[in-house]
């Protein structure tokens, strides 16, 4: 065989060669490192999400405050009248098996 014939390896085929065996961290611990990284990029992404909000004006939250506190006077009223004709009835039923 000759020179040419025999395949050169290029340092990409070589396998690295460290002196010192490679420390590998634990998972926890490579979390903790990262956590201020992330921690930052969420503050930032919910920075970006806060100025995409919509927020409503003042007049839009009198009305809807409005509403929904007629909305729960309504059911009040309409449960009381509910319970009052129940006891009504149960009572009526009551007097009538009792005699």
């Amino acid at each position: 065989m000759s020179i040419t014939d025999q395949k050169v390896k290029t340092n990409s085929e070589l396998p690295e060669r460290s002196d010192k065996p490679a420390k590998q961290r634990p998972e926890w611990l490579e979390e903790l490192v990262e956590y201020p990284a992330r921690l930052q990029k969420f503050f930032q992404d919910v920075r970006a999400e806060m100025k995409l909000v919509v927020w409503p004006s003042r007049s839009e939250v009198m009305n809807t405050t409005l509403v929904v506190i007629m909305t729960t006077i309504l059911f009040a009223v309409f449960l009381w009248l509910v319970d009052k004709g129940s006891e009504r009835a149960v009572s009526l039923v009551l007097k009538t098996f009792t005699h």
